[in-house]
């Protein structure tokens, strides 16, 4: 859900031309306003592990909503931010004065090491997964730190992961098994976005039933895909409302055991045991 759902362009994962209506929403929409919450927690609990002079990236930064976080939590090192798209990081650029790099994750332009990166909704848009955490993991200075979310339970995959160009949606033991087996030591993971969970399952599965009787038509998914990003004001307060408590929890390193979504904190360890 990092990015508005759009059609597929030939060899992209997102439609570019989306990346302004997303601009336009992410202030508001709960459901981005709580991942910034959450994620804005655990950078400040890591942050006074790391030196002096440290350095932070984001990869798949795009519009820069999750990058001004990591700058305002991260005020004693330097926050980069990269994208594959020009027109995500011009977006970013009204937000945040970080440096903002246009790069590939596969073939990033840096050659020295990280204290923390974060990877944000972006790691079920990849192919090759365990090849990106391998990638991220050599990206990473000597105990280096990522911070990742991803879509939870595949039990979950609706029209709004084919609209979105998802490769897969994450069971927590799964995730942990990938990272693990990347050369990372997972310090903290949990579910997330729990409150929301048995709306979620609902929506999709009343809407998903709706599209198949009306013919499920890629048009159509994606109708209903955007339909879930409009804001609605008083809908959306209650599920501020609802979700409000969930970055306390994290705070404390609490172990949600439901959740639409997964967070996790790995530690740079090892070589790790793949690189594809």
């Amino acid at each position: 859900m990092s990015q508005l759902p759009g059609k597929a362009t030939q060899g992209r994962s997102y439609d570019p031309d989306l990346f302004a209506p997303l601009f336009a929403i992410e202030d508001r929409h709960f459901w981005f306003r709580a991942r910034n919450r959450v994620i804005g927690t655990v950078v400040r609990q890591t942050e006074p592990l790391m030196a002096p002079g440290y350095r932070v990236l984001e990869v798949g930064c795009g519009t820069g909503n999750v990058l001004r976080v990591l700058e305002q939590c991260c005020t004693r090192g330097t926050v980069v931010g990269m994208d594959l798209f020009a027109e995500s990081l011009r977006c970013a650029r009204g937000r945040t004065s970080c440096l903002l790099v246009q790069g590939d994750v596969q073939a990033p332009p840096f050659d020295t090491g990280f204290d923390l990166i974060g990877v944000f909704d972006l790691l079920e848009h990849m192919s090759g997964d365990a090849q990106v955490l391998s990638i991220l993991h050599g990206l990473l200075a000597p105990e280096g730190r990522l911070l990742l979310t991803v879509p939870a339970h595949p039990s979950l995959w609706s029209y709004f992961d084919e609209v979105s160009h998802h490769c897969r949606r994450y069971r927590p033991d799964e995730l942990e098994g990938k990272l693990s087996h990347a050369g990372y030591e997972v310090e903290y993971m949990t579910q997330y976005m729990a409150a929301i969970l048995p709306w979620v399952w609902l929506r999709r599965a009343f809407a998903g039933l709706v599209d198949r009787t009306m013919g499920g038509d890629a048009a159509r998914s994606a109708d209903l895909a955007l339909n879930e990003l409009r804001v609605r004001p008083v809908m959306n307060e209650i599920l501020v409302r609802l979700l409000s408590g969930e970055a306390w929890l994290l705070a404390r390193r609490w172990r949600l055991p439901f959740g639409a979504s997964l967070l996790a904190v790995a530690r740079k360890t090892g070589r790790g045991k793949c690189s594809s």
